[in-house]
């Protein structure tokens, strides 16, 4: 399995932007697709971003295309979520999802193949 901490999270203004870090460990991380997923008060976790193994290949969900930005480092172990045009429907708790090892982010989108979950961070984004 891989473990998953995230952080960078806070409280910010419609318009602001944020970078989270998910720092990973284990070995099977850089065999595995990372993504972000969140989810708001009272509703389901949503997908909202994942990138491939080699951090070559990125998929969106439609409300963050063209805002937010994947990447990975797998020298470092860290994947990392730019959220730009921050608005207050973003408002949720972000959490970092692992793939199972040698899966695509086709897998990711859908939430199918999802193996590990960190804890969260919170992005709060006010009018």
């Amino acid at each position: 399995q891989v473990q998953l901490v995230e952080s960078g999270g806070g409280l910010v203004q419609a318009g602001d932007s944020l970078t989270l870090s998910c720092a990973a460990s284990g070995r099977t991380f850089g065999s595995c697709p990372m993504g972000w997923f969140r989810q708001a008060s009272g509703k389901e976790r949503e997908f909202v971003a994942a990138v491939s193994r080699g951090g070559l290949t990125t998929r969106y969900a439609d409300s963050v295309k063209g805002r937010f930005a994947i990447s990975r480092d797998n020298a470092k172990n860290m994947v990392y979520l730019q959220m730009n045009s921050l608005k207050p429907e973003d408002t949720a708790v972000y959490y970092c999802a692992a793939g199972s090892p040698f899966t695509g982010t086709q897998d990711m989108g859908n939430g199918a193949s999802v193996k590990d979950w960190g804890q969260g961070t919170q992005v709060t984004v006010s009018s």
